[in-house]
């Protein structure tokens, strides 16, 4: 059975290839020119609206040059719902030594010297910050603006990994939780419209909360959606409200 599985295993390999090829090449068509502009640094006031991350030269890999990608979440409603060349607000902007070389709206990928930087965001914050490497190698996360939340919340797990390790899996736990919840009220709801109910029947799910825990739930969830996001983390599954960015 190994021997007569392993063939179609290693044929589906091209496949998924091409499709991560035509994926981030459409994600390398998003990008548009940057007007030059210097970066300004992040500030205080802007924790919870902006976000910086940062690509160090390497030499060896032939990447003589930092590179930083400035995320501004309200961009596009100050920009009226779209961004064009030279926006002031832009979504995500890819700065090559400190100068502003290209705009975009997210997911997108730009191209850099040894690779691309790619970058995707959900409601709650960033999905992916990577570094590929020319040839599929490795994706490596870029590193976070030490004032932004996502450099605090690195620097919480420098300091103290036993708590971080905890907050991550208590995360996933309820994430989980919301998802084993969701699910059978979700179909509740939708065999509950009469199209469906007179094709399918009705379901009633056996999951019956009050209406403070389904709230709890929803609040709980959301920070716990907020912390995957700050550390940068995303599964098909436990994130699954998120999931779709991956597809546009």
């Amino acid at each position: 059975m190994e021997e007569e599985n392993a063939p179609r295993h290693r044929a589906a390999l091209p496949g998924r290839i091409m499709f991560t090829r035509l994926h981030r090449s459409r994600r390398l068509r998003r990008a548009k020119p940057g007007d030059g502009r210097m970066l300004e640094d992040l500030r205080w006031w802007q924790t919870f609206t902006r976000t910086q991350f940062f690509l160090d030269p390497d030499e060896s890999a032939g990447r003589p040059a930092p590179y930083a990608v400035d995320v501004r979440y309200l961009a596009t409603e100050l920009e009226g719902g779209k961004i064009a060349e030279g926006a002031r607000h832009a979504p995500v902007a890819l700065h090559r030594d400190g100068r502003q070389v290209h705009i975009a709206n997210p997911p997108v990928a730009f191209e850099v010297e040894d690779g691309v930087i790619e970058v995707a965001t959900s409601t709650y914050g960033l999905t992916r910050m990577h570094h590929t490497p020319t040839g599929g190698g490795t994706a490596r996360p870029l590193r976070p603006h030490r004032r932004s939340l996502e450099g605090r919340r690195a620097r919480f797990g420098d300091r103290h990994p036993g708590a971080s390790r905890a907050i991550g899996l208590l995360a996933i736990v309820v994430l989980l939780l919301g998802l084993v919840v969701m699910l059978p009220q979700a179909a509740e709801l939708v065999t509950s419209l009469d199209p469906v109910a007179e094709r399918v029947g009705t379901f009633t799910s056996p999951i019956q909360l009050p209406g403070w825990a389904n709230t709890a739930l929803l609040v709980a969830g959301a920070l716990a959606a907020t912390e995957r996001a700050l550390t940068l983390r995303n599964h098909w599954l436990i994130d699954a409200d998120t999931t779709w960015t991956a597809f546009t």
